[in-house]
């Protein structure tokens, strides 16, 4: 009952002591709202990354295997890499032939070419060369038209399928399937345009042309190396297909035992562990940032309330020699510091949470905010208030009230 007491009456006292001291309440209020609403708005700005960029990571397929001769992300020796043996389509045929756990399986080969249609070009197009399963594998979808067939590929039919945003860009006001565009400066047909995908990493997935394997190896010379892509038949397989995957190419490639891989499996989670370990630092940061603003939103608290002591210091010394125990001082500037942190971390919510909406709008940059981290910018900067009010309250709940009631 004197808990409740202490916390009702501490309270009131303290809502009249913020009215009273209004502009400093307001200032000290918008220390703790400057750390909160940048704390807000970075979270906001890394989580709205995190978020699409999970979203990219799903379009390249949750049951897509892909055998290169290197990995996606060359973080160690490339030179190593590059120095490794080719993959070859005797590498795919055994794949093919061996592979229980596999569906789809398609060769892959890229390159960067122009591709034009009348008075437009496109330069840097990725011109991928692939069978007639290459949709299956890649989880793209056509958006009309048709796909490249396994006559085509096997006739090196000059056909192609296109990229939205080839598509966009060279069709804007016609119709692109039936139209004749020049990949490498040679004619071939659209006879199909793929569905939008989108970026992943920065990286348009739509600014690309198909045309068939075959084709491919006819007008692109040179040593190439392909990419072998896989269907995993079963995504709790994953596992156990890129076991069984590399055993095969192992045993294709003639690999000693006691020599490491010499080709690289990739995965789509992959790029999830190494996106993880580029943003982590930039967590870090954001938090730091953060913490720093609210450590001196935290100080200026904890200076205004020892001012707010010094000012009434005679009005404590009467309520303490009047009867009010130290406990229900203390309550009261705890109370008053909570309050104003509070507050401040509420209207910091407020901006922080309208400053990353105004970036994801005005730049490419996505921003998104879970409700977990409102909760925690508000409980957090209550905390603050309640951890740099303390000494301020014991040392108002210390006062000798003789000394308190000679002040003036």
């Amino acid at each position: 009952m004197s808990v409740r007491v202490d916390l009702l009456e501490g309270g009131r006292i303290a809502l009249n002591s913020l009215r009273n001291y209004a502009l400093r309440t307001v200032l000290t209020t918008l220390g703790v709202g400057i750390g909160v609403a940048t704390l807000l708005a970075i979270l906001g700005i890394i989580q709205g990354l995190d978020s699409s960029f999970q979203t990219q990571l799903a379009s390249l397929g949750s049951q897509s295997i892909y055998v290169d001769k290197t990995p996606w992300m060359m973080m160690g020796n490339w030179w190593e890499f590059r120095n490794r043996k080719n993959l070859t389509v005797e590498h795919l045929e055994a794949v093919r032939n061996q592979c229980t756990k596999c569906g789809a399986v398609v060769p892959i080969l890229t390159e960067n070419d122009d591709v034009e249609f009348l008075d437009h070009k496109l330069a840097s197009v990725d011109v991928i060369g692939s069978t007639e399963e290459w949709l299956t594998v890649s989880t793209f979808e056509l958006a009309r038209g048709r796909f490249v067939s396994a006559g085509d590929n096997e006739g090196r039919a000059l056909v192609t399928v296109i990229g939205a945003d080839v598509a966009d860009t060279l069709f804007p006001n016609a119709e692109a399937v039936g139209s004749t565009i020049r990949i490498a400066n040679k004619p071939f047909t659209v006879i199909g345009v793929l569905a939008r995908k989108g970026k992943i990493l920065d990286q348009s997935q739509d600014m690309r042309v198909v045309i068939t394997f075959n084709t491919f190896r006819s007008f692109f010379k040179g040593r190439r190396s392909i990419e072998i892509g896989v269907q995993v038949l079963a995504a709790e397989r994953m596992d156990e297909a890129e076991d069984q995957l590399q055993g095969i190419m192992r045993r294709a490639r003639q690999t000693p035992p006691e020599k490491p891989d010499d080709f690289t499996i990739n995965k789509p989670d992959q790029l999830s562990s190494t996106y993880e370990s580029l943003t982590g630092a930039l967590y870090g940061v954001a938090l730091g940032i953060g913490f720093i603003t609210l450590l001196v939103g935290g100080i200026g608290i904890m200076n205004i309330m020892l001012v707010s002591v010094r000012e009434r210091t005679r009005e404590i010394g009467i309520r303490r020699a009047l009867g009010a125990r130290k406990r229900t001082i203390i309550t009261q500037f705890i109370i008053e510091a909570t309050l104003v942190s509070a507050v401040g971390g509420l209207l910091g919510t407020i901006v922080g949470l309208g400053g990353a909406k105004v970036v994801s709008l005005v730049t490419p940059l996505a921003a998104t905010v879970r409700p977990s981290t409102v909760f925690f910018g508000v409980i957090f900067a209550a905390l603050v208030g309640l951890v740099f009010g303390i000494w301020p309250a014991a040392r108002a709940a210390n006062l000798d009230p003789v000394e308190a009631l000679r002040e003036e």
